[in-house]
């Protein structure tokens, strides 16, 4: 037991240490030739998360170091914290270097924080077939916030784009507004007509030929993009935030959630070991850290928590499966409920394959425990005074009524049963029964 916690405690600081080596490896900027004609791209896809404002703020670094013309931001979001994306956009806005922020890929959108973001820049483009708004403000489970408290958010949200779109005129502002105030969204072109964006580009080539020649003011100075054959430099990412940005998908965090509940469970269910407990208390810990970068349901969490008191009880007290059906349902609910929040247009969600298939994993997988703990409830006894009844053996000394019998290669002390013939030395006895030290035989036929 000693060896194991020693091992365990070994393995705890290596996986510590890598992760601060990791934390310590930032991409140093790339140390390209100064150019002028130099862009730099750095993409944010997915809900938003601590982890942008680091990216975000080593492309503008990245940008200035190499006196790049701009800094194309790709941007698909849902949205996410109101503080974050403040953060966000004043590090756009305060950038030496201009910042273009481009909706992308096709499909993709600028949804509730998102649409704040797009007008930060100092132009804004989409991709065909993406959307932007729908930025009304809700909870943080997706549910709509209480009417004063919403009011209040709302009135500041539109102050702030009034402030963001003021050059593009009235129909951006009033488009703006309408997105926040009853979650309109519009699509690329209703966007371009409304003058809330510049340019719907195909891919990053006809943006750059669409800026080339466009007039900014940097620091103080009016200077003519010209990007049209323009240097190409994206932000790199460290291998932490890639990790972490993989937290920002439900699907991803929903797996490790359910790993580290059927890692946990075994622990529990064959307790002494330390692998699983091990491995199940790590996934937990990451999975929770995943859930606070997401918007959460906490009623999925809850129904989740039922689940695992159910699964627990059956592995503890079996009721032939039964409460491991009704726990493998409220998995299944839970997790259906946990990302699946309100559509503002649309929140990240899980899969509901997913979700289903490994329920129904998770729900075989204990019914097979439970079954094997009955099984082993039914089992005849092997071991102990209990086993020895029905064996057979024979008397060393005669039974008048009581004797001895050699039975299972030992010599026990017996008593006749009731009914049996008397049983001489040498003749062949059966047990019947224990009592206290003694066996009963009766006389084989």
């Amino acid at each position: 037991m000693k060896n194991r916690s020693w091992l365990s405690l070994t393995f705890l600081m290596i996986l510590l240490a890598t992760l601060l080596l990791g934390l310590a490896q930032t991409p140093a900027l790339a140390q390209t030739q100064t150019n002028s004609t130099n862009v730099v791209t750095v993409k944010l896809d997915g809900p938003l998360t601590p982890v942008w404002r680091e990216i975000l703020q080593r492309s503008i670094e990245l940008a200035t170091y190499q006196r790049s013309q701009v800094i194309v931001v790709e941007l698909n979001t849902t949205g996410g914290s109101i503080d974050l994306m403040n953060e966000l956009v004043t590090l756009i806005l305060q950038s030496p270097v201009p910042v273009v922020v481009y909706v992308s890929p096709q499909g993709g959108m600028a949804a509730s924080a998102g649409t704040l973001l797009t007008l930060s820049g100092k132009f804004a483009a989409m991709a065909p077939n993406t959307i932007i708004g729908a930025a009304s403000p809700v909870g943080a489970q997706g549910e709509d916030i209480e009417s004063t408290e919403a009011t209040k958010v709302k009135e500041a949200l539109k102050a702030t784009v009034r402030t963001l779109a003021a050059q593009r005129g009235e129909k951006a502002i009033a488009l703006a507004e309408e997105a926040i105030e009853s979650a309109k969204a519009a699509s690329a072109q209703e966007a371009l007509d409304a003058g809330l964006v510049d340019f719907i580009a195909t891919d990053m080539n006809d943006l750059l030929n669409q800026l080339d020649g466009q007039v900014v003011e940097v620091n103080g100075t009016a200077v003519t993009l010209q990007t049209r054959i323009a240097i190409i430099n994206e932000t790199p990412i460290t291998p932490v935030e890639n990790v972490l940005a993989l937290l920002t998908n439900p699907n991803i965090v929903f797996l490790l959630l359910a790993v580290a509940v059927q890692a946990i469970l075994i622990e529990i269910s064959h307790p002494g070991g330390w692998v699983a407990g091990f491995i199940g208390a790590v996934l937990l810990a990451v999975s929770i850290y995943g859930m606070n970068l997401l918007s959460v349901n906490y009623v999925g969490l809850i129904l989740m928590g039922v689940a695992f008191v159910l699964f627990i009880l059956d592995i503890k007290a079996p009721t032939h499966g039964a409460l491991t059906v009704v726990g493998t349902a409220t998995f299944i609910a839970g997790a259906l409920v946990l990302f699946n929040s309100a559509q503002v247009p649309k929140f990240s969600n899980v899969s509901v394959p997913l979700v289903i298939t490994v329920g129904v994993l998770m729900g075989l997988s204990f019914f097979a425990i439970v079954m094997i703990a009955v099984r082993a409830m039914r089992a005849p006894i092997i071991t102990g005074k209990e086993s020895l009844i029905g064996k057979e053996g024979f008397a060393v000394i005669a039974n008048h009524p009581g004797g001895i019998a050699q039975i299972a290669g030992e010599q026990w002390s017996t008593l006749l049963a009731e009914g049996s013939a008397s049983v001489g030395k040498g003749d062949r006895v059966v047990v019947t029964e224990v009592r206290g030290l003694k066996l009963v035989v009766k006389k084989k036929d």
